[in-house]
C-alpha cells in the first residue's frame, strides 16, 4: 500500500483522456491531502465521472499522471482498490442477496474476516438507521436504502481514500445530514475524500476546497472563500453559474412561464 502519511493521497497532473480526437479531460491538475474533502463539481459531461474511472484504474489509456496513495492506477489497479472506497450514483448491487449477504460478499472480496465484516457493517448500518434491514433482499430496498448499503460497502475495508459520486442521491433530508456528518468525521480521522455532487450548498458547507470542471478543464480551484472573492459572488451556486457560463437563469425561467401562459 502506498504512503499517505505525507503529501497527497490523490495527485493528478496534466491528466488528459481522449476518445478519438476529442479530449474529455484536458490537462487536469488537482491534489487531495489526507484529512481533506475536495468538492469536484461541473456540468454533466464535464469529465467528472471519467476522472473517477481513471483513478479507479478502469481507464488506463490516459496522458499525464495520476496516483492514489502513491499507486499508479495503470500499474497497480488491483492493489489500489484495497485503498479506495467508491460510492457511485447508480452502482449495481446483487439484487437477489440480502443486505447482510451482499456486505459479507463485499467484505470477503476485500479479504476481511467475518467478525470484522459483521462488526463494521453493523456499526455503519446502525448509524444510517438500516440495521433492521439486514435480512431484507436488495431488490426490495428503496433508492435511498440502496445508497446506504453502497456507502457501508465502501467503508467496510476502512480505506484511506474515498471517491464519492453523488453520495446523497435518493436520501431524505434526515439521512443526508447523517451522511454529511459521517463524511466530515471520516475526513477528520485522516481520510482523503473526493466528493462529487450537484447539490451546491452541501459542497459549499462540507468541502475543504472546490474544483470546478468545465469542458474537461479545471475552470476554478480553491477554497469556497477564495472562489467567492475571485468571482464576486456570495454562494457556490452563483460562482458555479458564473464559471460554467450558466447565465440569465431568471430570464430563461421567465420565458418558460410566459410560454405556459399563452
Amino acid at each position: 500500500m502506498g504512503d499517505v502519511q505525507s503529501g497527497a493521497a490523490i495527485e493528478v497532473r496534466g491528466l488528459t483522456k481522449r476518445y478519438g480526437s476529442r479530449a474529455v479531460l484536458d490537462g487536469v491538475d488537482f491534489r487531495v491531502a489526507p484529512g481533506e474533502i475536495l468538492g469536484y463539481i461541473g456540468p454533466n459531461g464535464a469529465g467528472k465521472s471519467t476522472t473517477v474511472r481513471v483513478l479507479l484504474g478502469l481507464l488506463p489509456d490516459f496522458e499525464g499522471s495520476a496516483t492514489v496513495v502513491g499507486l499508479d492506477p495503470r500499474l497497480d489497479a488491483l492493489k489500489l482498490k484495497r485503498s479506495v472506497g467508491y460510492v457511485a450514483e447508480n452502482a449495481l448491487l446483487y439484487e437477489s442477496l440480502t443486505v447482510a449477504e451482499h456486505l459479507l460478499f463485499v467484505g470477503r472480496m476485500q479479504e476481511l474476516d467475518e467478525p470484522t465484516i459483521e462488526r463494521r457493517a453493523s456499526a455503519c448500518l446502525e448509524a444510517l438507521e438500516l440495521l433492521d434491514r439486514l435480512d431484507t433482499r436488495i431488490a426490495s430496498l428503496s433508492k435511498g436504502m440502496r445508497q446506504k448499503v453502497l456507502l457501508t460497502a465502501a467503508l467496510l475495508h476502512a480505506p484511506p481514500v474515498l471517491l464519492l459520486d453523488e453520495p446523497m442521491s435518493g436520501l431524505d433530508v434526515h439521512s443526508q445530514i447523517l451522511v454529511k456528518e459521517i463524511v466530515r468525521q471520516l475526513a477528520l480521522s485522516g481520510r482523503a475524500v473526493l466528493f462529487s455532487s450537484h447539490v451546491m450548498d452541501v459542497v459549499e458547507r462540507l468541502c475543504t476546497r472546490v474544483a470546478i470542471l468545465k469542458d474537461g478543464r479545471i475552470a476554478a480551484y480553491g477554497t469556497f472563500e477564495e472562489l467567492a472573492a475571485s468571482q464576486a459572488h456570495g454562494t457556490l451556486e452563483s460562482v458555479f453559474a458564473s464559471v460554467t457560463g450558466v447565465r440569465d437563469a431568471q430570464a430563461r425561467a421567465a420565458a418558460v412561464v410566459e410560454a405556459l401562459a399563452r
